[in-house]
């Protein structure tokens, strides 16, 4: 299986402005540019799109090792918090924060504990990143 999306830049770092895109069409020549990526402009940037990635990889990731376990999750929310910052090298991702909640019927905290943490070692998106991976996962009763 192979994914593709795809960008293009014009102009300098700072005045120029991309547009990305997928063929799944949610990114449709979508704008960003140096203020949307680097000063919370409105808009997406790529590090963004990580996030929302990790989210989505990590929430499926956890509700099928609790559906090995038999258990349903009535919901799965998750919020990744992803770090850019300036080092001696570069701008580089440092971090990637998984804050998850959980509603799940007949699960306990540990269990819940337990699935969440072997989801973050087991989504691919986890894998590809290469920067600290935190967590904090609550099961709702």
């Amino acid at each position: 299986m192979q994914r593709k999306a795809s960008a293009v830049w014009k102009g300098g770092l700072k005045d120029g402005k991309g547009t990305l895109s997928a063929p799944g069409g949610v990114l449709n020549n979508t704008q960003y540019s140096f203020s949307t990526r680097f000063e919370n402009a409105a808009g997406t940037n790529p590090e963004e799109l990580i996030a929302a990635a990790h989210a989505g990889c990590f929430s499926m990731a956890l509700s099928a090792q609790l559906g090995g376990a038999n258990l349903t999750p009535e919901s799965i929310s998750t919020t990744v918090t992803l770090s850019l910052d300036k080092l001696d090298s570069g701008w580089t991702i440092t971090s990637s924060h998984i804050d998850v909640v959980g509603k799940v019927p007949g699960a306990d905290g540990a269990t819940f504990q337990k699935h969440a943490e072997a989801a973050e070692k087991g989504c691919p998106v986890s894998k590809v990143l290469n920067a600290k991976i935190t967590m904090n996962a609550k099961l709702e009763q």
